[in-house]
């Protein structure tokens, strides 16, 4: 069995902190988001290749991680792009890795900025148990936050209507960009887009494939992240740190700390409050109050107020009395 991590956004939302990084190298707890899906598929024997699809501007960036991980499999397959403007659509991305990689066997697919509770072994179990194409599923409890996915309705296990992102949502169960395909569904990644279809989310190709053959979704409880946006983000990282709070050894902290708050190498924080905040390597903040704050590395915050605030790199921002 072969593997796709997608990896090749440009996460615009979640600029400036994603600006120069790929946010699945983003830190949550004592790992990145990608961390995850990695661990997985190494410990799957099943799984003898995982692919890393992302774009020739991020390309170095998942080399050097890789080279420098514990993890043996994966391999960087690049996509011929190096902006947002040029992204020609996931279900193109995957269709030319396949064709360029040669891949003629099952295929597990996943979002590598998915955080989820399941290992995906259980959901490798679940494919070969039912032989087609499958999906997992989750209850996001909302339909204002599932008319956002690919809607999923279910008879048992088997799908049985699909909608990408419907302006009504009947109910609130959605695709999680976690996908398996037998071999043979490969070539139907070439028909679908030969037929002029909608490139660009997967969950239109499995609309399409679930109306040609049979596709089973794996339904899971627990917890699942989509980390696409800062509010996405600080909650994997709630999440993760479950009320706890991180700080590096060699970080230096005199303040008051609320819950998940991570203070990550060399940074200063002093005479401030943070709660729900991250502070990136290297950055200072003095006399400032943080809420669901991101201050990305080497920056400096300085007598602020701050809430849902994103501060970039290498930025200084401070009030003029300070």
């Amino acid at each position: 069995m072969k593997a796709i991590v997608l990896a090749g956004g440009y996460a615009t939302r979640l600029w400036p902190i994603t600006r120069n990084r790929p946010k699945m190298f983003l830190p949550v707890g004592e790992g990145t988001v990608i961390d995850d899906v990695f661990a997985d598929l190494e410990a799957d024997d099943r799984v003898d290749e995982v692919y890393v699809s992302t774009n020739e501007r991020f390309a170095d960036d998942f080399h050097e991680y890789i080279a420098d991980s514990e993890f043996e499999k994966p391999v960087v397959s690049v996509e011929e792009t190096v902006d947002e403007d040029e992204k020609f659509g996931v279900v193109g991305a995957l269709a030319q890795l396949i064709d360029r990689e040669g891949i003629d066997d099952d295929l597990v697919v996943v979002a590598g900025d998915n955080l989820i509770s399941f290992d995906l072994a259980e959901f490798g179990d679940f494919f070969q148990e039912k032989g087609t194409p499958c999906i997992a599923a989750y209850d996001v409890g909302s339909k204002e936050r599932a008319s956002s996915y690919g809607l999923v309705d279910l008879e048992g296990d088997r799908i049985v209507d699909f909608q990408e992102k419907p302006d009504e949502p009947k109910s609130t169960l959605v695709s999680i960009a976690c996908y398996a395909f037998p071999e043979e569904t490969l070539p139907e990644f070439e028909t679908y887009l030969d037929g002029e279809n909608n490139p660009d989310e997967p969950g239109w190709f499995i609309q399409w494939l679930q109306s040609r053959e049979a596709v089973h979704a794996f339904t899971f409880d627990g917890a699942w992240f989509d980390i696409g946006t800062p509010e996405s983000y600080l909650e994997a990282v709630a999440w993760k740190l479950d009320g706890e709070n991180m700080v590096a050894d060699d970080a230096t902290v005199d303040a008051e700390l609320g819950e998940n708050v991570h203070v990550m190498s060399g940074a200063t924080v002093e005479n401030s409050e943070l709660d729900r905040s991250i502070v990136f390597e290297d950055a200072t903040v003095v006399d400032s109050s943080l809420r669901e704050s991101i201050v990305d590395t080497e920056s400096y915050v300085a007598g602020l107020d701050l809430a849902g605030a994103l501060v970039g790199a290498h930025s200084e921002i401070a009030d003029r009395d300070e």
